[in-house]
C-alpha cells in the first residue's frame, strides 16, 4: 500500500471535496481517498495499477489540478544506460513523482512532482541512496554548462589514465614481452625469475586497481551488492576476477591445478587503463558537444560601466538592477537587456538570430544582452537582469531541451534494463560451456572475462542524449531554440507545414494603399474616424491606419465604447452613429449591404491587398486596402521546404482572394483563408489529414494553432504568448529558419538512428565473438585487453558521430 497527498488549490466548497474524493476513488487501485477543504489537500492510499501520474491525470480531467513542482538535479557517477534507468526507477518509486527524465550526456535529471508530497531534497536523497550522488540545482545557480562539467571530468580522467598507463606498461612488458620479443622470456627467467616477475606484476596491478581503477570498484561493487549491476560492475568484476585468480597463482600456486597456473595481471591492468582512456576521450568529446551553451554563457560581459550621480562606475553584472543607466562603447558587448536612452547605431544580433546583418537602433529601441555594439557610443536603461534576460532564458530553454528524452529512447530503456544482468549470465554461461567442452579452465576463464568487458551499455545510453545535446546546441547557434527536446523528433516527421501570413510570411507592417469613399464622407473624415477607433488596438492593421492619419496630420475623431470583434474588426460609438470597421463578416454583423462594391474589393484582393470596410450604422461609407509587403526571404523558404519534400499551407484570416494572391506569388500548395482565431485549431485538424503538421506563427491569435499542431514554431520577433505556445522558437524573423529547423531535426534523428544501430550492432556482433561463438571451435575468441579496447572505442564512436551535427543545417 502506498500513501501520498496532493495540494489542490481549486477546491472551494464541500461539493468540491466530494467530487475530488469520487474522482480519486474512481481510479483503479485506489483504496481510500480523503479531501480536506481547509488544507486544500487530498490524501490517497493506493496499490497498482494506480500511480501518482494517473491520479494527477484524473484530477486534471475533473478540473481539480494538483499543484505541481519541477526540480532539476545534478547527478554524479552515471556512466551508462543502466545507470540512467536505475536513477529513473529510484525517482519514479517515490510517491508524488509523476515523471522523471534522466539524461546521461548532461548528467542531470528533471523531475515533475506533486507539491506537498515531496521536497526537492527528497529527490536528491533518493538518487544518492541509489548510489549516485545528487544535488538539487537551484534556480538561482550560475549555469554550469555540460562543457564545463565535462572539461573538469576530462581533466580528472586524463590524470587517472596517465597514472594507470605508467603502472600498466611494465606489467604489459613483463607479461606480453615474451610473446612479442624473441628471447625476452628466457632473459626474465635467467635474471629475476618468473615468480619474481609475477610478484612485480601483482604489485603494480594492485596500485592500478587501488588508485586509478578505484572508481570502477567504488561504484560497481556496491551496485552489484544492491542487486542492480551496471557498466562499472562489469568492469570491476572482469578486472577483479583476473586479478584475484592471478594473485592466487602467485601467492598460493598449490591451490590451482598445474595446467591452469597462468597469470592475467596484464589483463586486469590493461582493462582499467583502456577503459579510462575511452572515458577520457568520451568526456572530451562530450565537452565539445556542449560548447554551444558555453559560448552563449560566455557572451555576457562580467562588468559594465554605470552612470551614477557621482560619475561613471564599473560594477559587476550581478550588482546591477533594473533602471540602471549603462554606457556602451563602440564594439563592446551589451551587458544586459535594455532600452536605448541616448545615441543611435547598429547592433549585431547574430548570436540571437543567426542573421549576420547588424540592425539599426536608436532611442527607445530594445537591445539584448550579449549582442555586439557597432561603431557608435550608446547609453541604455537596464530592463532585465539575472534569469529574466533573453540570454538567460535562451540558455534555460536549450538546457531543458537537452535534458529531454525522445520517444525513440523507449526501446533503449527496455533493453538496458536487463542488459547488464543478461551479460553477466552470458559470461557465466560462457565459462561453463567452454569448461564442459573440455577446453580447460584458462580458455573458459579468459572468454568469460572478455564477455563482461566487451559489453557496452554506455554506447546505448549515449546514442540519443548526446545527439540531442549537439543538435540543440547547433540550433542555438543558428537562432533555432527547441524549447522541448521531443520537438526534434516530431518536426522531422511532419509532412505539411502551415504558415500564418501577417508577420510570418509578410513584413507585419501593413501600410494603407487605397482609400475609396463610398458615401458623402471625405478621405479626411474617414481617416479621422478610423484612427479614432483604432487608437487603442494593437493589431498590425490598426497601426497602418494610424500611420496614414499621422502622415496627413489628421486628428483622431472622438469615439467611445470601442469593442474588438474577434477575427472581424471592431465597432465603436461615433458622432451619434455606430461605427463598424473590419472585414465582410463585420459588415454582415452591421447589416451593411456591400454587394454593389464587391467587384472593387475583389480587384484589390487580387493584387494581394487586404480590403477593410467602414460602415456607419448599416451604411457602407468607405473601402480601404492595406498592403503588407512579402518578406524577401519568404519565397526561398517555401522553395527550400518543397525541396525537402514537405507541403506548405497558409492559414490566415484574410479574404480568400488576398490570401490566394500571396500564395500564388510564393508557390504555396494549400490556402486556409478567412479563418477566425478560434477556427485556426480546426484548420490545423484539416491539414492533419495530409499527415503530421507543423504551424508557424507570431501573434497572440496564432497561439491556439501553435499549441494544436504536432509542432509549433514561433517567430521570435512575435509576441510572448505565441512563443510560450510553441515548441520551437525562431529567434529571427526570417522564415528560412523553418527550413533550417526541419533540416536540423532530420539530421539529428538520422544521427540518433546511426548511433543506435552502432550501439546495438556492436553488442550483438562482438559479445558472441568474445564468447568464442563466431570463431572456429577451440579458437581463442577475444582477449580481455582487446575487449576493453573495443568497448572504449564504441562509446567514443557514438559521441564522435554526434559531433558531426555541429556542421548541420548550414
Amino acid at each position: 500500500m502506498t500513501k501520498t497527498s496532493f495540494t489542490i488549490d481549486a477546491m472551494h466548497c464541500g461539493a468540491c471535496t466530494g467530487r475530488v474524493e469520487r474522482v480519486l476513488m474512481g481510479v483503479p487501485g485506489v483504496q481510500q481517498a480523503s479531501a480536506n477543504l481547509m488544507a486544500r489537500t487530498a490524501s490517497v492510499e493506493f496499490d497498482a495499477p494506480a500511480t501518482p501520474a494517473n491520479l494527477v491525470a484524473a484530477l486534471d480531467a475533473a478540473g481539480y489540478p494538483a499543484t505541481m513542482g519541477t526540480a532539476r538535479l545534478d547527478i554524479e557517477g552515471m556512466t551508462c544506460a543502466s545507470c540512467t534507468g536505475r536513477v529513473e526507477r529510484a525517482l519514479n518509486a517515490l510517491p508524488g513523482v509523476t515523471t522523471a527524465t534522466v539524461n546521461l550526456a548532461t548528467q542531470s535529471a528533471q523531475v515533475d512532482y506533486v507539491e506537498g508530497t515531496l521536497a526537492p531534497r527528497d529527490l536528491a536523497e533518493a538518487v544518492t541512496a541509489a548510489g549516485y550522488p545528487a544535488r538539487v540545482k537551484d534556480q538561482g545557480d550560475t549555469p554550469a554548462p555540460v562543457a564545463q562539467r565535462q572539461a573538469a571530468e576530462a581533466s580528472h580522467l586524463k590524470r587517472q589514465f596517465l597514472i594507470a598507463l605508467a603502472l600498466s606498461l611494465p606489467v604489459f612488458a613483463l607479461a606480453m614481452g615474451a610473446h612479442l620479443i624473441p628471447g625476452l622470456h628466457h632473459l626474465i627467467a635467467a635474471t629475476i625469475g618468473e615468480r619474481t616477475s609475477w610478484w612485480i606484476q601483482m604489485g603494480l596491478t594492485t596500485l592500478v586497481l587501488a588508485f586509478p581503477g578505484r572508481m570502477f570498484l567504488r561504484i560497481g561493487i556496491p551496485a552489484l551488492v544492491r542487486g542492480a549491476p551496471e557498466m562499472n560492475s562489469l568492469v570491476a568484476l572482469g578486472s577483479l576476477a583476473a586479478f584475484v585468480f592471478s594473485a592466487l597463482v602467485t601467492i598460493a600456486p598449490e591451490l590451482i591445478p598445474a595446467s591452469a597456473r597462468g597469470v592475467y595481471f596484464e589483463a586486469a591492468a590493461t582493462i582499467v587503463t583502456l577503459i579510462l582512456l575511452g572515458r577520457w576521450l568520451e568526456a572530451r568529446a562530450k565537452g565539445r558537444a556542449g560548447e554551444a551553451i558555453s559560448r552563449l554563457i560566455g557572451l555576457q560581459p562580467k562588468t559594465a560601466r554605470v552612470q551614477t550621480p557621482n560619475g561613471v562606475e564599473e560594477r559587476p553584472i550581478s550588482a546591477l538592477t533594473t533602471g540602471d543607466i549603462l554606457l556602451l562603447a563602440p564594439g563592446e558587448r551589451v551587458a544586459l537587456d535594455g532600452v536605448i536612452t541616448e545615441g543611435a547605431g547598429h547592433i549585431n544580433e547574430s548570436m540571437l538570430t543567426g542573421e549576420p546583418i547588424p540592425l539599426s537602433k536608436s532611442e527607445g529601441d530594445k537591445i539584448t544582452g550579449g549582442t555586439i555594439n557597432g561603431e557608435a557610443a550608446l547609453s541604455y536603461r537596464v530592463t532585465a537582469t539575472g534569469g529574466d534576460t533573453v540570454l538567460a532564458r535562451i540558455i534555460a530553454m536549450v538546457e531543458q531541451a537537452q535534458g529531454a528524452k525522445l520517444p525513440v529512447q523507449a526501446l533503449v530503456d527496455r533493453v538496458t534494463r536487463v542488459f547488464v544482468p543478461a551479460v553477466m549470465v552470458l559470461s557465466l554461461s560462457t565459462f561453463a560451456i567452454w569448461l564442459l567442452a573440455g577446453m580447460g579452465f584458462t580458455h573458459a576463464f579468459v572468454a568469460a572475462i572478455s564477455v563482461m568487458i566487451i559489453a557496452c551499455p554506455c554506447a546505448m545510453g549515449l546514442a540519443t542524449p548526446v545527439s540531442i545535446l549537439v543538435g540543440t546546441g547547433r540550433g542555438a547557434e543558428l537562432g533555432l531554440l527547441f524549447r522541448r527536446g521531443d520537438a526534434l523528433q516530431r518536426l522531422a516527421e511532419v509532412t505539411i507545414i502551415g504558415f500564418d501570413k501577417t508577420g510570418t510570411l509578410t513584413q507585419g507592417k501593413p501600410a494603407l494603399s487605397d482609400l475609396l469613399p463610398l458615401a458623402d464622407l471625405s478621405e479626411t473624415q474617414i481617416l479621422a474616424l478610423a484612427a479614432g477607433a483604432e487608437a487603442r488596438s494593437e493589431h498590425p492593421l490598426a497601426r497602418a491606419i494610424l500611420d496614414a492619419a499621422a502622415a496627413r496630420d489628421i486628428p483622431h475623431a472622438p469615439v467611445k465604447r470601442v469593442k474588438a470583434l474577434a477575427g472581424m474588426g471592431l465597432r465603436a460609438q461615433a458622432e451619434g452613429a455606430m461605427l463598424w470597421l473590419g472585414n465582410t463578416q463585420a459588415m454582415a454583423q452591421a447589416g451593411a449591404d456591400i454587394a454593389p462594391f464587391a467587384a472593387q474589393a475583389e480587384a484589390l484582393a487580387a493584387k494581394g491587398r487586404t480590403p477593410v470596410w467602414m460602415a456607419l450604422d448599416d451604411k457602407p461609407v468607405a473601402l480601404m486596402a492595406l498592403s503588407d509587403p512579402i518578406k524577401p526571404e519568404a519565397r526561398a523558404a517555401i522553395d527550400a521546404l518543397h525541396r525537402a519534400g514537405v507541403q506548405v499551407a497558409m492559414v490566415t484570416g484574410d479574404t480568400r482572394a488576398t490570401a490566394q494572391a500571396v500564395a500564388d506569388t510564393l508557390g504555396i500548395d494549400q490556402v486556409e483563408a478567412e479563418v477566425l482565431p478560434d477556427g485556426k485549431r480546426a484548420a490545423i485538424d484539416r491539414l492533419r489529414a495530409h499527415g503530421p503538421v507543423a504551424f508557424v506563427g507570431d501573434g497572440i491569435n496564432d497561439a491556439p494553432a501553435l499549441a494544436a499542431a504536432d509542432v509549433g514554431l514561433a517567430i521570435g520577433t512575435g509576441t510572448d504568448v505565441a512563443i510560450e505556445a510553441a515548441q520551437v522558437v525562431l529567434m529571427g524573423g526570417d522564415p528560412q529558419g523553418v527550413a533550417r529547423a526541419l533540416t536540423l531535426s532530420r539530421a539529428v534523428m538520422a544521427n540518433i538512428k546511426q548511433n543506435l544501430f552502432w550501439a546495438f550492432a556492436y553488442n550483438v556482433a562482438l559479445i558472441p565473438v568474445a564468447m568464442g561463438v563466431l570463431v572456429p571451435f577451440g579458437g581463442p575468441g577475444l582477449s580481455p585487453m582487446l575487449a576493453a579496447g573495443a568497448m572504449a572505442f564504441s562509446s567514443v564512436f557514438v559521441v564522435s558521430n554526434a559531433l558531426r551535427l555541429r556542421r548541420a543545417a548550414r
